[in-house]
């Protein structure tokens, strides 16, 4: 006997959800973090630039991450500490964004992200591979849907990763040498 009985929610509507609670998340950790900051007069802790790093590289959470880098800079925070901690978040959260499109259901994901987005990105990877994932991570470019689109391709795990990880090192020590 074939069980018909109708969903409440489709996987588009779950896919949208999820989408606008984690931009909410993420709009709302940062705002919330400065908001503290500026109440208190206490800026905000390493710990909570860590997190806040690591949520705005997940696809699905959009945060200004390198806007923050430059706040917590301006309060006087050390710029290596604050580039390792933002290097180490983000290679966490891009391996997870990967990760998902690897073993997530592509349907699923897709009413996550448009075709039209997918097209984009999964086209721009084979066609530029490698420069892709560097230009991406080196600019403020939507590197964790790239990484998600590599992983639903199966793009090799290693090359996503280091040049992920060469982007994202440039970028903050460009954002750093800008501060000094």
């Amino acid at each position: 006997m074939k069980n018909n009985h109708k969903r409440w929610l489709s996987d588009k509507t779950i896919a949208e959800i999820l989408l606008v609670v984690g931009v909410l998340l993420g709009i709302g950790l940062v705002s919330y973090t400065i908001y503290q900051s500026l109440l208190t007069q206490v800026s905000p802790t390493m710990f909570a630039f860590g997190l806040i790093n690591l949520l705005g590289y997940l696809f699905f959470i959009i945060s200004p991450v390198e806007i923050f880098f430059v706040y917590m800079a301006s309060l006087g925070h050390n710029l290596v500490t604050l580039t390792i901690v933002a290097m180490v978040t983000a290679m966490v959260s891009q391996l997870i964004d990967y990760l998902i499109g690897f073993y997530v259901s592509h349907k699923f994901l897709r009413k996550m992200i448009t075709r039209k987005k997918y097209t984009k990105y999964n086209d721009k990877i084979k066609k530029y591979g490698n420069l892709t994932i560097f230009v991406f991570n080196l600019t403020p470019l939507s590197s964790p849907i790239l990484l998600l689109v590599a992983g639903m391709i199966q793009y090799d795990l290693k090359d996503a990763m280091k040049y992920s990880f060469f982007g994202l090192l440039l970028k903050y020590i460009i954002i750093s040498v800008f501060l000094v």
